[in-house]
Formats: structure tokens, sequence, C-alpha cells
């Protein structure tokens, strides 16, 4: 399991997602000759200039043209190279979606885009910056792995493991620094959900933030006699079927808990295997179909519901249901 803290006092180390891909990456560079980077104008802000500073030859900065630049990692691709893609969330998949779709999922080539400032945490740039529908739009396409880790050394885990996949992957990080969870001996597998914490009466299925913001609403759910069960779900696609089946039918009931739409991702992917499988009360924790807004990340997670206290009013909701 390799959870690092099980109590959210315990919750005190940040590391920054977008920080540590951008260590890993250039770490990686040395292993893999055959890694290229490329970037739309924001290398300081992804980190990928790490990358660049090491690798000036074998990085590649593309301007305010994303979907250029998905047609040259397309390119790099077919000659072998590992082309890892980085921008904000919101112009690595909504620019040059068409793109992505025709020349990267749809034949399967294999380029890794790796997107920072996901999610409404991303702040005061407000609704033009935020990215909350990234999650569907990648989910949704053929061929694409989607990940979002739970903290700096799940990211580098899954990192080291995209280089390796064959095929396009689509990885979200973020603006904000995550509550490190988990510790070196953490072992990420493509597909595979991990439970941070054993429980009976409901299961709690997050993903990103959003595992430390549940881990914060486990203490007060126990003190209270509800005994929770946390689920960290870092690969939405493919989802791990077998084990959300397992703990819907163990505990029968669920909350999902996702800094993103509840449409279409880890909610949506969560509650499809459900209805198909093991019909089960269900509640989601996200972004209600609402646009963003500027505001503080803490403010924004209030207002959007997405904090601790909002994620224990859901579980109590849905045990009602049972």
């Amino acid at each position: 399991m390799s959870l690092k803290a099980e109590r959210s006092k315990e919750l005190t180390k940040l590391l920054g997602t977008r920080n540590v891909y951008g260590d890993v990456l250039a770490e990686l560079g040395e292993k893999h000759q055959n890694i290229v980077a490329l970037n739309a104008d924001l290398s300081g802000s992804t980190k990928t200039s790490v990358f660049h500073k090491k690798f000036p030859h074998r990085f590649f900065n593309m301007g305010i043209a994303e979907q250029d630049m998905i047609g040259m990692a397309v390119g790099l691709a077919t000659t072998g190279k590992i082309p890892f893609v980085s921008t904000f969330a919101i112009f690595a998949v909504g620019k040059p979606w068409e793109q992505i779709r025709q020349s990267i999922a749809n034949p399967g080539v294999n380029v890794k885009i790796v997107s920072s400032h996901g999610g409404i945490t991303v702040g005061e740039d407000g609704a033009s910056h935020q990215c909350l529908e990234d999650i569907a739009l990648m989910r949704v396409l053929p061929n694409m792995t989607v990940i979002i880790p739970a903290d700096g050394i799940e990211t580098r885990k899954a990192v080291e493991t995209i280089v390796d996949h064959k095929g396009p992957v689509y990885m979200r990080l973020s603006r904000m620094r995550f509550p490190v969870l988990f510790d070196e001996g953490y072992s990420f597998k493509i597909g595979k959900g991990n439970v941070l914490k054993e429980g009976k009466d409901v299961t709690i299925f997050a993903t990103g933030f959003m595992v430390s913001q549940s881990l914060k609403a486990l203490d007060r759910l126990e003190a209270e006699g509800i005994s929770t069960q946390l689920i960290n779900l870092a690969t939405i696609k493919p989802i791990d079927q077998e084990l959300i089946i397992k703990a819907a039918r163990f505990t029968g009931a669920v909350v999902t808990a996702e800094e993103h739409s509840i449409i279409g991702g880890l909610g949506s992917a969560v509650a499809e295997v459900l209805a198909e499988h093991c019909p089960t009360p269900m509640k989601r924790i996200g972004i209600q179909d609402k646009p963003g807004t500027s505001g503080t990340p803490d403010e924004l997670l209030d207002c959007y519901q997405l904090n601790p206290q909002h994620i224990i009013s859901a579980v109590k909701e849905v045990l009602q249901q049972k």
C-alpha cells in the first residue's frame, strides 16, 4: 500500500506534481536518448525548462501553436522518438483536440501529453484557464490512457511507467502543490487502483488532489462511527473495473471525488461500471455542471464544494440510500 500519511494532521509535506514531472523527465532523458520534449511557450510553468536546460537539442518550443505542436509530436513519434508534449491543460486538449483525435488517438501513436494547471485550483486565472473538461475529452478517445496522479511520488512513478508504455497517454498535473501521500516504495501500475484505507460502510473513489481531500475527511467520519474505504484511482482509463465492483459489493455505497466536471470524468467512469455490473447508491463530488471563476484555490474548493466537509456530507447522504 505504501501510504505515507493515514490521518489529516500528517498531511503537511507538500510537493508540486509539475515540479516532479520536470525533474523526472530530465532524469529519464539521460537514460532514454529518444525522449524529446515539446512545449507551447510555457516551459517555465510546465517545468519542462529543466529538460530544455539539459538537452537543448531535444527540446522544441512551438510557441502558441498547439495544433502544430501535436503534428510535430506525431512526426517525431513515427521516427522512433518518444515525444512528451506539455502546456496548460486547457491548451493541451482544448485547442488541438481534433489533431489529437485524428493523428494520435485513432492510429494509436506513441505520444505522451502531460499537461499542467488542470482543475479549479488554477485559481485567480479564472474560467478561461481552469480546465474542468479535459478528462472527459481524453477519456472518450480510443487508445488513450488517462492518468491523474494523487501526489508527487505517484507522479514520478507514473512518468517512469509511461515512458515504457506503447501508445498515447494523457496525464493531468496541477499548478498547486499536493500533500505527499506515498513513500518511494510505492508501485504504480496503469489501470490499477489502490486501497488506501479499508472500511465497511461506504467507499470513496478519489483521484488527483481529491485523494488528499478525502483522506482529510476520514478522521471525522470515523469519529462519527462511519467506517470508510478510500481508494485511489489514478488511472481513469483503463479504469480498474474489478476493484470498483469488488468495493461496491462490499460496502454497498459509493462516493466519487474529482477536481473535474462530474460529467465525463471519474464519477462517470465509475457510474458506467456500476450501472452495468453492480448498481449501487452513489454520489459524485466534483464540478456540478458550472464554469470556473476567479478566486484563490481555497476559496474555489469551498465554492465548488470540494472540501472535506462536502465529502463528509456526500457520504452521509449516500448512506441514507442503502
